[in-house]
């Protein structure tokens, strides 16, 4: 694990709503990305990872809606969770094309501010979660690869037994190496 915050990229073509929105989420250990449209959020969803997406329905131009279509058709990030955020008074119709674009969920305005910071909490522990066991996979790899090399040298013991050894204990002292740096 690398200590890195968690990202929020949140969307909206109102600079005042994205000030409101970082009021909100003021104290939480992320990093809130605000742009002002759909082309400028995929634009930044090609190069950095995010824990959540919070995202304008209703903007000039590529509208909410279409905004999260190419997020999910992306394979690097059809998986970030999408919170959609409306102004517009509750229309199910609305809500259902929401969903169907992939969010999982669909908040009108007003909402309550405590419950927009608790959802977006559940979705950066996820994500900071995830990140971990990522990370832990990787370091599993780089044991068993470890292991699978000192079991390599020990079976070509043609050079004797010592060498087959010594080659061994040395992949397996690189590879404690890096798993205390990792750590």
């Amino acid at each position: 694990m690398t200590g890195e915050l968690a990202r929020v990229l949140a969307v909206d073509d109102r600079r005042e709503n994205l000030v409101a929105l970082a009021a909100i989420l003021e104290g939480m250990p992320i990093e809130l990305v605000a742009v002002t449209s759909g082309e400028d959020a995929l634009k930044r969803l090609l190069t950095e990872d995010y824990a959540v997406i919070l995202l304008d329905a209703h903007m000039p131009g590529m509208d909410g809606f279409e905004t999260a279509g190419h997020v999910k058709q992306r394979e690097r990030t059809r998986h970030i969770p999408i919170l959609f955020l409306t102004a517009v008074d509750y229309d199910p119709h609305l809500a259902f094309r929401g969903y169907q674009a992939g969010a999982v969920d669909y908040i009108t305005k007003p909402f309550d501010p405590w419950a927009l910071r608790s959802k977006v909490a559940v979705f950066v522990d996820l994500w900071t979660l995830h990140t971990r066991l990522a990370a832990q996979a990787a370091e599993v790899g780089r044991l068993r690869s470890a292991i699978d090399g000192a079991l390599a040298a020990l079976e070509r013991a043609g050079d004797g037994p010592a060498s087959a050894v010594e080659q061994a204990r040395a992949l397996l002292v690189a590879v404690q190496g890096e798993a205390s740096a990792a750590r």
